[in-house]
């Protein structure tokens, strides 16, 4: 049998690998030696695991969109953690994975200042956002470890889904912030492209203290 190190994966942007068979200690043995500052991304679902290099479109998105999300958390003045691209896992389900950026929103306080998530004690983040170009979220491995809500955005759309009965249900507006729409996050993401991204955080911000005051 010839045994290939984790060093010799050479995956380009854009592609991923399949593996079967995978353990679970195999799984974690793999997040520990990758590491947490890697190029690769992860998913684990019952012995399936994937690696993923993602784009550099990809990780522009993923950056805008969490940094959009924050604006509009801070302007709510609604305390929250963001944990990025953690690796989220629950060995009793056999299922991991790594969202592209997730949130701490109604949690936050249970898990304010922990250095490690453990989701056999932990609650999952209330918000994981996938941004889907070169692969396809699995939502069933979300709804499984319990995230709440699950933001997908592909092309210039973007579906929100609802956590019900240990199901997502689409639905047209976020439960995490009612009164706004967040199809208005995808307007200002294309306008980042164009104007820049400070320049758009700065806009988003006046939008959205317009629309607080409007409300009140």
């Amino acid at each position: 049998m010839v045994t290939l190190q984790l060093r010799q994966l050479n995956i380009p942007p854009g592609q991923r690998v399949l593996l079967d068979n995978i353990s679970w200690t195999e799984f974690e043995n793999i997040v520990t030696e990758l590491g947490e500052h890697r190029a690769f991304r992860l998913t684990y679902d019952n012995g399936i695991l994937e690696i993923m290099t993602p784009l550099p479109e990809h990780e522009d998105d993923k950056e805008i969109l969490g940094d959009l999300t924050k604006a509009l958390l801070e302007e709510l003045e609604i305390e929250f953690r963001t944990l990025g691209s953690t690796t989220f896992k629950n060995k009793n389900m056999s299922k991991g994975i790594e969202p592209d950026q997730c949130f701490y929103i109604q949690n936050e306080a249970i898990i304010r200042g922990k250095k490690r998530i453990d989701l056999s004690i932990d609650p999952p983040p209330d918000l994981a956002i996938e941004i889907d170009i070169t692969s396809r979220t699995n939502p069933l491995i979300y709804a499984a470890l319990g995230v709440a809500e699950l933001w997908r955005i592909e092309g210039e759309n973007i579906q929100i889904n609802v956590l019900e009965n240990g199901e997502y249900i689409e639905v047209s507006q976020s439960s995490i912030f009612p009164d706004i729409p967040i199809s208005v996050i995808m307007s200002y993401l294309r306008d980042s492209k164009i104007i820049g991204r400070n320049k758009v955080i700065k806009a988003f911000r006046q939008w959205i203290k317009e629309r607080i005051s409007k409300i009140n």
